[in-house]
């Protein structure tokens, strides 16, 4: 079961006036290379990460520390050429069976094809909330900048600090929402050419491995959560005492526009709009999905 954070704990996290500073220190640091042996590296003075997969294995990172709310930044130039088969997860996650998970997964495409990106949230172990789309670049040529903003009223997801989906806190309507269990950061390389390129039906080519994805540009403008202490960043820590204008600041006109410009033209699958999945009517949160 995943670590679920007490009123008291909360309320601290929530409310008291604490020192702290935006994390953006050196990937040595503020990560742990997981598995994958000689595949994950850290180089560059600590400002550079890898992760690369062969026919043998993938490879993974964690954050040393857990948060609870935030905005979470990370660059990555994802995996160029014929990545089909291959996925690159980057996730806020907590553990368990009844586990919190906030999801960016880029599902990889044969060359000249483009990318997929999957997101998902999980509340209490229940997921099935996706959302796909395509990007209006190419990942694989430069760095671009993917951002998890967790607030108790919402999560965006933002490429490039332009919103792509907004998933709103809907408690009110009975759906769980990820409040009370702090997550780690979590990125992995792996082989699934099971599902991910057209259902299955695009293997990996092995001969191109192996296949590597670059991070950089980390940061971290939230709240930690440490045996029982928390420390939130002063600048994220003005949301609880002005929510209303932060929330304004992050969707404000412009910020709505391009949410609904991206949604518009690059969102080729929402589980909202999906009748065959859902023929006795759309889970409740649908009806207050936009904005």
């Amino acid at each position: 079961m995943g670590r679920i954070l007490n009123p008291t704990v909360l309320l601290t996290v929530l409310v008291l006036t604490l020192v702290g500073t935006a994390y953006s220190g050196s990937f040595n640091e503020e990560f742990d290379l997981t598995w994958g042996e000689h595949r994950g590296k850290i180089f560059s003075g600590g400002k550079m990460l890898s992760l690369s997969l062969d026919r043998v294995s993938g490879s993974g990172f964690k954050s040393k520390k857990e948060y609870l709310f935030g905005r979470i930044d990370m660059q990555l130039k994802l995996v160029a050429g014929n990545s089909a088969g291959t996925v690159t997860a980057y996730y806020l996650s907590s553990e368990g069976p009844t586990h919190d998970e906030i999801d960016f997964e880029f599902l990889g495409n044969e060359t000249g094809k483009p990318y997929v990106l999957h997101t998902n949230v999980f509340a209490q172990g229940k997921g099935n909330r996706e959302q796909q789309f395509y990007l209006w670049f190419d990942p694989t040529k430069n760095f671009h900048t993917y951002s998890l903003v967790w607030r108790p009223q919402h999560i965006i997801f933002m490429v490039d600090n332009v919103p792509i989906r907004v998933f709103n806190n809907a408690e009110k309507l009975g759906v769980p929402f990820p409040k009370n269990q702090p997550m780690k950061i979590y990125s992995s390389l792996w082989n699934a050419d099971d599902w991910a390129t057209r259902g299955g039906l695009v293997k990996t080519d092995w001969s191109r491995a192996p296949f590597t994805a670059y991070y950089r540009g980390f940061n971290a403008a939230a709240c930690t959560v440490s045996s029982g202490s928390s420390f939130c960043d002063p600048k994220f820590k003005s949301s609880f005492t002005n929510g209303k204008s932060q929330v304004a600041n992050e969707l404000n006109a412009y910020g709505r526009r391009r949410l609904r410009w991206v949604q518009k033209y690059f969102m080729i699958y929402d589980y909202c709009s999906d009748l065959k999945r859902f023929p006795q009517g759309f889970p409740p949160e649908c009806r207050r999905s936009r904005v």
